[in-house]
């Protein structure tokens, strides 16, 4: 059976509480590793407002799932995301090499940024600490 990288971008419902948007993520990642995927990293970007209404909403909360899976899991996915009533919108995609090359980039770019921060508010509170 062979598998693919996958991505789904998934626009869940704004108006849920915290704990109801966690809870659909949370059964989205039980489908996928119960189905005989494995996750390979999830992003939360949070509200956002959309450019047109969906259903009534100004706003949706995206979530992107990249995974490794077979294909046939795929449809399956699409089909829970089609019935589950909070979700909007749904997009999956494979991901190639040079996608995923993209990707390892900009991760390796953010760690960097991350570390670089950090490195940054340690120097500032030495300082303050010896201005006192």
């Amino acid at each position: 059976m062979k598998t693919n990288h996958y991505e789904s971008v998934v626009i869940i419902n704004a108006a849920l509480e915290d704990e109801q948007i966690d809870a659909a993520v949370k059964r989205a990642e039980e489908f996928i590793t119960a189905n005989g995927g494995s996750i390979t990293d999830l992003e939360k970007w949070g509200r956002k407002r959309l450019a047109y209404p969906i259903q009534k909403s100004k706003s949706g909360y995206y979530v992107i799932f990249r995974y490794t899976s077979p294909r046939e899991l795929v449809a399956k996915l699409e089909r829970t995301f089609r019935l589950d009533e909070n979700i909007f919108r749904y997009l999956t995609v494979v991901l190639d090499k040079k996608a995923l090359k993209h990707i390892e980039k900009q991760k390796a770019k953010k760690d960097a940024n991350a570390e670089e921060a950090v490195k940054e508010e340690q120097s500032n509170n030495t300082t303050k600490e010896s201005a006192e």
